[in-house]
Parts: structure tokens; sequence; C-alpha cells
């Protein structure tokens, strides 16, 4: 079966070749009174979005009633499952009427002081974190992305990409795995294609991947080289620190020869953290020690009978990664309240709302209650 056909110049596509499964089917069953057309988010340009579906693809933005509703939430995301109202053409934009509940997220904290979620993927099976064995290697931004990608419902892997101009692969591999437990490893080189077929063999018809990671580890390289084409423009390394520029601006699906769907994300300069969702699966170990603590509420500083302290001070657990779950333990904490705060903040702004039609409906009554 063809992942997509052209009539008349016009794409549209198979559902379950982008995605489309049980989850979903269940919600639109129970909207079948609302009419309109399932139709995934393939690309998004400055609030406007690109969609996918059966009835063709084209360019959709969201209904205003909408925008409201997605303040808290996030607006939708690139990966997401949507209703739109008719079949989207070259002349025409049509309009999103729904938003189907996800079965996966990746998200962070929007970049600035505002309390703002940011959805990076939506409704994702399996989360790359992209990361280059070369000045871009950095094993405490790995662990920050595991924690995202186990919080987001979706499943992690590393790949450390640049394995043809890296002096120890073994001991980089060693030590990514240390702190990755569990997770799935690929080395390769994108750039001789490299390593590919390990990295294919992950991804299924009817799946979507996201690649995610900083500038210049080498995804749209990555994404060429599982193309076969060269689709996706690839930038120069800096050469004062080995560092990428951006060059991808927007997230996109792309469909894969084969079958399956990559999700691109441009290079993130920050991944703050929402929550602290992701956190003790990726310190499974710090985790397991604070269980064997004297208190249920310690917090690994002063108390006594500490399993976690005792742990740092014999060796048994290195220092480095014991600093840096505390560092994200307390961002995300600090972000929870930022996020409370701005929730709380709206409450008490849509009950004035409220508190003033109230006193200008008495008014217009004349005061009678």
């Amino acid at each position: 079966m063809p992942t997509a056909a052209h009539m008349e110049d016009v794409i549209v596509y198979h559902l379950s070749a982008l995605g489309f499964g049980p989850f979903f089917e269940q919600q639109l069953q129970s909207w079948v009174d609302d009419g309109g057309i399932p139709a995934r988010i393939a690309a998004e340009h400055r609030g406007g979005y690109v969609v996918w579906s059966a009835a063709g693809s084209g360019r959709a933005q969201l209904a205003g009633r909408l925008r409201p509703e997605l303040a808290d939430a996030g607006a939708p995301g690139v990966g997401d499952w949507v209703v739109i109202r008719d079949a989207p053409a070259a002349d025409h934009e049509t309009v999103i009427e729904r938003i189907f509940k996800r079965r996966t997220v990746f998200t962070r904290g929007a970049a600035g002081r505002e309390a703002r979620v940011q959805v990076v993927a939506a409704n994702v099976d399996l989360v790359f974190a992209v990361c280059g064995l070369d000045a871009d290697f950095n094993v405490r931004r790995i662990e920050r992305y595991l924690a995202r990608i186990w919080a987001s419902g979706a499943q992690p892997a590393v790949i450390l990409n640049k394995a043809d101009i890296c002096a120890d692969i073994d001991a980089r591999v060693a030590e990514v795995e240390s702190h990755a437990i569990g997770v799935p490893v690929h080395v390769i080189s994108a750039l001789h294609s490299e390593g590919l077929e390990e990295v294919r063999a992950c991804i299924q018809y009817g799946m979507t991947v996201a690649l995610v990671g900083s500038s210049g580890a080498g995804k749209s390289t990555l994404v060429n080289a599982l193309l076969g084409e060269e689709r996706m423009r690839t930038g120069e390394l800096r050469a004062k620190d080995g560092r990428g520029r951006h060059i991808t601006t927007h997230r996109q699906l792309i469909l894969l020869p084969g079958g399956g769907l990559l999700l691109d994300t441009p290079g993130m300069r920050e991944l703050q953290l929402l929550d602290d969702e992701g956190i003790d699966t990726v310190f499974e170990d710090i985790a397991a020690l604070a269980s064997r603590c004297r208190f249920r509420d310690c917090r690994h500083d002063t108390e006594p009978g500490c399993a976690v302290k005792e742990a740092v001070e014999s060796g048994a657990l290195d220092t480095r990664r014991f600093a840096n779950y505390r560092k994200l333990e307390r961002e995300a904490q600090a972000n929870e309240l930022r996020h409370d705060e701005h929730r709380r903040r709206k409450a008490e702004r849509v009950w004035g709302q409220l508190w003033d039609e109230v006193a200008q409906l008495r008014k217009w009554k004349g005061g009678k209650p």
C-alpha cells in the first residue's frame, strides 16, 4: 500500500501511514455527528499550519474560538491530529475545528520569562536524542533530553553522530550508557551514511520518530541520509568551537521511503524542564538509593541516614551525576511554581471579568437582584 498518492496534483495520504490508529479512531467515532475531516499537522509556519489528510493536503488556520481554550495546554504542534472543516486545496485555507487528545507529547518551557508550554512534538512513538561526538558532546544535556522524552510518554533512544571524527568511540558510548540506563545507544556517521541500518530498523510503517538535539548535532544530515537525497539544508560548523549554526527553522513531518515518519526539529539553545516527570526514570539509580533514606522526604542535603549522600561520599555515586540530578530537580520545581502562579493569575483575571459582568448586569437592571 503506498503511503501517499497524487490526484490531480493534490497529494492524499492513507491515514494509517500517518499514524492514525485505534486511539484516535475511538475519539473520532465519539464526534461522528460533528462532521469534519481528520488530518495531521505536518508543519507550522508563523501560526499557520500545513495539514495532511486522506482528502488532500494544504494550509490551515486554527479556529478563533479554540485559542483561549489552548492557552495552558499549548497551541497545536507538529504531529497533532486535528479535525478540519473541509478538504484542503491549493487556493483554499481550511479551518481546524477540533484537536484530538494526544497519545504522547514532548514539551518544554518556552524560552524567556513567560510561563508558557511549548509543544515540540506530538503523538510520537520514539524520540532520538541526537548528540555529536565532537565539541557538541555533553552527557548532562543528554540526561536533560531523556527526562523530557520519558515525561512525554514516548520511548527514548540516543544517537551519537559524527563517529568518523571521534578518537575513542567505545569510551563515549560507555559514558552515555552509564548515564542513560536501559536506553538504546546508536553510533553513526550521518555524513558518510554509516550505522544507519540500526536506526532505520527502529522506524516501522505508521510510526512517528522525532529527532531532538542542539544545533550542529547533525539532525538535518541524518534526515538526508535516511531519505537518500539532499532535501534538508545543512550548515558548516563554526571554526572557533565546532558548534553548528541553526539551519532547520521550523518543525516538520517527513515521510520516509518504506514507511514511517520523521519529525525534524530546529536545534534547541535551551530545554527547560516543565516539571519533575521523567527525572526519576533517567536517574533510577539515585531514585533507588533515595528509597533507602531514613526519612521519606529526605532532601539529600544535611539529613541523617541519607543513603544518597553516603553513596556520593563513598564514591559509589558520581558526584557530577548527583549534581546534575539536583540541578534538574530544582529547575523543574521552579518552573512548576511559575506555571502554577501563571494559572492562578489567569483564574483571578477570569473571576474579575465575571464580577465586572455581574456588576454591569445589575446596573443595567437598576440594581435589582
